[in-house]
């Protein structure tokens, strides 16, 4: 599924993106962290039909339970955040050419742009993986990079 990013000035930002049975919707992230999940009207598609409006703690639970990239807002309120810079948290495919192989294996940074700064597995955090981490089912990356430096290591880690 391919996602079209917007800017939306003075609310946030907006992921639009259209299913597989062919339903527009778009994911709003607003400054303050809340989320609207707004579906479009299959007839108009620039009538919303429905929007559902998530707190930020409520877009974590629903994504978490969905197994989808995070966008990890708790990292971000650390610091100011930077413009051009993004921190994801990205499930490794089941399929992944590199599961059971070390982190090092990937070269990710060298080849992708984007650093992996942890690991999340079984719930637990793992900070700055070394070169020699071995990646497992299950394991969640949270990367930092740019938008295509983020692209580029969802598709390495999807197909080598």
């Amino acid at each position: 599924m391919d996602l079209e990013r917007t800017r939306l000035f003075g609310v946030g930002e907006s992921y639009a993106f259209v299913t597989g049975t062919g339903q527009r919707g778009a994911v709003i992230v607003h400054f303050d962290g809340r989320r609207d999940i707004v579906l479009y009207d299959p007839a108009d598609p620039e009538t919303v039909q429905h929007t559902l409006t998530l707190e930020s703690t409520e877009a974590r639970t629903i994504a978490d339970l969905l197994g989808l990239p995070l966008v990890m807002d708790n990292l971000t309120e650390l610091v100011p955040p930077l413009e051009g810079v993004e921190t994801v948290r990205m499930p490794i495919p089941a399929r992944s050419p590199y599961l059971g192989r070390n982190l090092g294996d990937t070269r990710a940074r060298t080849r992708t742009g984007a650093s992996i700064v942890a690991v999340v597995r079984d719930g637990r955090v793992i900070p700055s993986p070394g070169p020699d981490f071995t990646l497992q089912s299950g394991d969640s990356l949270v990367a930092v990079g740019d938008g295509a430096s983020l692209v580029a290591i969802r598709e390495l880690f999807t197909n080598g």
